[in-house]
């Protein structure tokens, strides 16, 4: 089954957009080392709030892509922005529309 990731962090007042910006930046190379799905989201109620779900064929593939030299990249733009408080969930996905649940 394939695995799921679902992430959120909090940006300093003002940058959620840069932000948002530079994880959508990373995303040519993602379906290449094994991700289904990777979505980018925010609230109209909360300016300060960032989702990230990912849907990855394994944990091993999800685990590497972070040590891809453009994610490393974008983390190191995006930290100075961040408040520094994250939730994180991993999940089994059962399946979904767009979603290859092998």
């Amino acid at each position: 089954m394939p695995y799921g990731y679902i992430g959120s962090m909090k940006a300093r007042p003002g940058c959620r957009d840069d932000v948002v910006s530079i994880l959508l930046s990373g995303t040519d190379g993602l379906r290449a080392a094994g991700c289904q799905l990777y979505v980018v989201s925010v609230a109209t109620d909360d300016d300060d709030t960032i989702w990230v779900s990912e849907v990855w064929d394994s944990k091993e593939q999800h685990d590497a892509s972070l040590q891809l030299p453009q994610t490393r990249a974008a983390i190191g733009r995006a930290m100075p922005m961040l408040t520094g408080e994250f939730s994180s969930r991993e999940v089994t996905v059962a399946g979904g529309l767009g979603v290859r649940a092998d």
